[in-house]
């Protein structure tokens, strides 16, 4: 099998030192390519001794855009994605190609418990989204948020164009998997603790987290998300209609029944806009590709 490992860093000197040798030993004819993105630190040095190949960005981009620039210079037919932190077992990549050959076109070394996530903020929030995940899908999906993943190169291709530049481009591929009807994958790992600080602030982030649950939705089916939203409304108008009419003993619409009505007619109306247009979406993926 014909794999290229990619791994975006950002000052992970100290991290990329702990596994890389391990990386080359195990894995001696594979494309190993580190994305420096931005690093101030000897990023560079430490992949130069390693003897793997070096891309830098001249500036930070985000570890989505590292991502991007990986899977373009890459010339497996798989691609290996796995952080710069020290955080994951290379001995695992071999788990992921393994499935990959039952005929998975993604799979994610799904992290599980505690001990597996850098804080009890970070565990709980990354079970929320797996459960919304799971719901939206109809799958389980045990981890949504893995940095460590193997795909299909042809078929990631195909939706770098959706991937944000910064840390939030596993859910979004992952989902854009699904989305498109590719068979996704998932292999139990356990992770070290990370090398050095990381790069996520909880408050700076926490806006970027809450809307990945509504990226979520877009990205999958919008009307998952707006209609019960549109429905929950429309009962509130309902049960407002009715409460004024026993209080005041006449069959009258309130303005805030009228509102609350409104509001439901129009969530939905944006829920069946954004189903269409993300229908249109996949389909000028899939015709940019036959």
């Amino acid at each position: 099998m014909k794999f290229s490992i990619v791994i975006p860093a950002k000052n992970e000197a100290e991290g990329l030192a702990t596994f890389l040798p391990s990386v080359r030993q195990l894995y001696p004819d594979a494309e190993v390519i580190v994305v420096n993105d931005g690093s101030t630190d000897t990023t560079v040095d430490v992949c130069n001794a390693a003897g793997v190949r070096v891309v830098s960005h001249p500036y930070s981009k985000g570890n989505g855009a590292a991502i991007k620039t990986g899977a373009r210079v890459a010339v497996g037919d798989y691609i290996v994605f796995m952080d710069g932190d020290g955080q994951h077992d290379p001995k695992d990549i071999e788990r992921l190609l393994s499935r990959m050959e039952e005929g998975y076109d993604l799979v994610v070394g799904a992290r599980s418990g505690l001990s597996s996530q850098a804080s009890v903020a970070r565990w709980s929030a990354n079970g929320f989204y797996n459960r919304l995940a799971s719901w939206m899908v109809n799958r389980e999906i045990p981890d949504l948020t893995s940095g460590f993943r193997c795909v299909n190169r042809r078929k990631f291709i195909e939706f770098l164009y959706l991937l944000p530049n910064g840390f939030s481009y596993p859910t979004t591929s992952t989902m854009a998997f699904f989305r498109a009807g590719y068979s996704v994958g998932f292999v139990p790992i356990t992770v070290a603790p990370r090398v050095g600080s990381s790069h996520i602030n909880l408050l700076r982030d926490g806006v970027r987290f809450f809307l990945i649950i509504f990226k979520i939705g877009t990205l999958y089916s919008p009307l998952k998300i707006y209609f019960p939203v549109s429905f929950g409304l429309f009962i509130l108008g309902l049960i407002n209609y009715f409460y004024t009419t026993l209080i005041s003993g006449g069959w009258r619409f309130t303005n805030m029944s009228t509102l609350l009505m409104l509001s439901a007619m129009i969530v939905f109306l944006m829920g069946l806009l954004s189903e269409q247009l993300t229908n249109l979406q996949y389909k000028e993926s899939d015709s940019r590709h036959e």
